[in-house]
């Protein structure tokens, strides 16, 4: 198995909402691109689409920023990696919500995280050199014993 990356791709979009949905193509292409399963693309749709609007809401809070992103294959991994020039924020540090309080009793959000986690195989953060954050979502083409 090969570590160097057989599909890559790189974007850079601004910190706006309605820019998630290119960050959201782009691994929809990836995913496509390298035959992964449904499953596993829309995983990975789901924790880039997270990530992406915990950044513009909570890093930048609405002030201009940009995301970049860059999707790889690499051996049988797709590899997301975000970064940002918000300030440091660890999101593998946050507890995972207590899900034993029924939803209807929940505040709302502080589901983006654990979707993100449930969603990947792996989630790695640390600190952008010159300020900012590097997180790295991963996940198998391999189908889980859940998708068959």
């Amino acid at each position: 198995m090969s570590s160097t990356p057989t599909r890559r791709r790189q974007v850079t979009v601004p910190a706006d909402l309605e820019r998630v949905a290119d960050l959201r193509a782009t691994v929809r292409e990836i995913g496509t691109g390298c035959q992964a399963p449904p499953d596993c693309i829309g995983d990975l749709v789901q924790a880039v689409d997270e990530a992406a609007t915990n950044i513009i809401r909570y890093g930048y809070h609405g002030k201009p920023g940009a995301i970049e992103m860059t999707a790889a294959l690499v051996g049988d991994d797709i590899v997301i990696t975000l970064e940002d020039r918000a300030p440091p924020f660890d999101p593998t540090t946050v507890d995972p919500p207590d899900l034993s309080i029924a939803p209807q009793h929940r505040t709302p959000g502080g589901m983006g995280i654990h979707l993100m986690r449930l969603a990947t195989d792996s989630m790695e953060h640390r600190v952008r050199p010159g300020g900012g954050n590097i997180l790295t979502l991963t996940r198998s083409r391999v189908r889980r014993p859940k998708e068959g």
